[in-house]
């Protein structure tokens, strides 16, 4: 197997202090909260930002100095959302392709997402992917849904995307697909050969599907955007105390951790 791949998904768009007090809001927790998760073991950072009062955001300029932030302290690899929070435009979800990050999220479908609509229109879809194709970002496909994987390809076969892809199951959102071992086993088939493949669990999924994804040689994705808690009903301290727990039990089955640079071979990223 390749090396596991783990994703730290640090404050997402829905989470709140309320919540969990640990959450970084600031491009500089965030940076931190970053660099303590690269410590950790994780080589990739799939970045959402906030506004000073601690909503989601996705102004470039917040964007710029978080991606320095983390650029300063250590070399992962920062893969921005253009998901955004739901009732983001269009334009403001694009937006911070500009700073030409090394990924981008490219969500390949409409999905109900809790009480409201995760808008992503076949139009909408193309012109994200035209983008980043201009812009030589390599796209990460988020699949809430079997569907958005014959989606993707789609956009593969009217050139938009380049084979192979690197996809993104996010499994358990109340509206999308659910969490359960069998949707994951059949999500993993359903991609193309060659393909690669990262798993998010939202909530109590978290842990399960990432200890699966370990043994079926996929990837991992963990923190506070997708679940605040280490354990039933205690908060975890941090989102390195969640990357942590996924590396030791990786090296425990006997799979070594990707650095940022391995990490970078394995789904062919070409520049830094």
């Amino acid at each position: 197997m390749e090396k596991l791949i783990i994703t730290v998904a640090i404050c997402g768009a829905e989470a709140r202090k309320l919540d969990n007090p640990a959450l970084p809001v600031t491009p500089e927790e965030i940076a931190q909260e970053a660099y303590k998760s690269y410590l950790a073991g994780a080589s990739v950072v799939h970045l959402h930002v906030r506004d000073q009062q601690g909503n989601p955001s996705q102004d470039v300029g917040i964007f710029r100095y978080a991606m320095e932030s983390i650029r300063q302290k250590c070399d992962m690899i920062i893969q921005i959302s253009t998901g955004g929070a739901i009732g983001a435009s269009p334009e403001e979800r694009v937006a911070p392709l500009e700073l030409m990050p090394e990924m981008a999220s490219l969500t390949c479908g409409t999905v109900n997402f809790g009480e409201g609509v995760f808008w992503n229109p076949p139009n909408l879809v193309a012109h994200f992917a035209r983008r980043m194709k201009e812009l030589g970002v390599r796209p990460e496909i988020e699949v809430f849904e079997a569907g958005m994987i014959q989606n993707a390809l789609n956009l593969v076969k009217k050139g938009l995307l380049d084979s192979p892809l690197h996809f993104d199951f996010v499994m358990g959102v109340p509206g999308g697909i659910t969490g359960y071992l069998r949707d994951l086993i059949y999500l993993s088939e359903t991609v193309p050969p060659g393909s690669t493949w990262t798993v998010a669990g939202i909530g109590r999924f978290e842990l399960p599907l990432a200890v699966t994804a370990i043994i079926l040689g996929g990837h991992v994705r963990v923190g506070f955007e997708d679940n605040i808690y280490y354990s039933k009903d205690v908060l975890a301290e941090s989102n390195a105390q969640l990357v942590e727990r996924v590396q030791r039990i990786a090296l425990e089955l006997g799979r070594e951790i990707a650095t940022p640079a391995e990490a970078r071979r394995i789904l062919r990223i070409s520049r830094a």
